[in-house]
């Protein structure tokens, strides 16, 4: 498995490229990158000091990766761009790497990226997510294994999409979303219910999804503060994967943002 540099490209001297890679032609891949064996790098791509591609990633033309965080308080430190194996970054996507607030921005293992996605510094972009087309992501925001962002939607800096949660189009996802949900909306970004046929297509039981929709009407059908409402999820719901995750989620939450609620909430 040989690797394949186009004539054309500008490849730093101490880049390491793996075995299999290839390079498409203008692409420009800077000293400080590590590429994983097998990925396929298109035409007219940088990739910037600071990269870590991991194995057989497809990367396609015009994608931008790796450089400076459009953030004033940057001061030029050593920062990171960690992105797992297959993952499949498409036209035009911008993945700026970390500030010194985490030192990293990370997209995960069998990602979907879409054109024209951006995601600003200090993302946490999970395993097996997908974001569809000119979805923007501000800074620090954490994407769990499993979410799909619809798209067009603009994601607040700090946000936090749960596992397996969906997220619709055009939404302006300004709030936190947990595991499990659908949410959407532009004037008022709100819960919108289960992700019911995202749940069955990943194999949870009707036993499981039960579960999951008994923990959520207590929290968003019952009218209770928060606090009393997670309460009660702990007293009357059997504990399980799926409602401890939920808790936990909710457990972890900080000042930085809100939670979605119901649209009659």
């Amino acid at each position: 498995m040989s690797t394949t540099i186009h004539p054309t490209a500008v490849v730093g001297a101490h880049a390491e490229i793996g075995e299999g890679v290839t390079i498409g032609p203008y692409s420009v891949i800077d000293d400080d990158v590590v590429i994983g064996d097998g990925t396929d790098i298109g035409p007219h791509v940088q990739i910037a000091d600071g990269a870590r591609i991991g194995r057989e990633c497809r990367i396609f033309a015009g994608a931008v990766l790796s450089t400076v965080p459009q953030d004033l308080k940057f001061q030029g430190e050593r920062t990171f761009l960690h992105v797992g194996d297959r993952t499949v970054i498409r036209e035009c996507v911008t993945l700026n790497r970390g500030t010194k607030a985490s030192g990293k921005t990370v997209v995960g293992s069998d990602c979907l990226i879409m054109a024209y996605v951006h995601a600003g510094h200090d993302c946490r972009i999970g395993n097996q997510v997908i974001i569809a087309n000119s979805v923007q992501f501000g800074g620090h925001c954490d994407v769990d294994d499993y979410a799909v962002v619809g798209g067009l939607a603009g994601v607040h800096q700090f946000v936090r999409i749960g596992r397996y949660a969906m997220v619709g189009g055009i939404s302006r996802a300004s709030l936190d979303v947990p595991p499990f949900v659908m949410a959407g909306g532009y004037e008022r970004f709100r819960f919108e219910g289960l992700n019911h046929v995202g749940l069955k297509r990943r194999g949870f039981t009707s036993k499981q999804i039960d579960s999951i929709r008994h923990v959520y009407r207590i929290l968003f059908q019952r009218g209770l503060l928060l606090r009393n409402a997670l309460q009660s999820v702990r007293e009357e719901c059997e504990p399980g994967p799926e409602r401890d995750e939920i808790l936990a989620f909710f457990d972890s939450g900080s000042a930085k943002r809100k939670y979605i609620r119901p649209y009659n909430a």
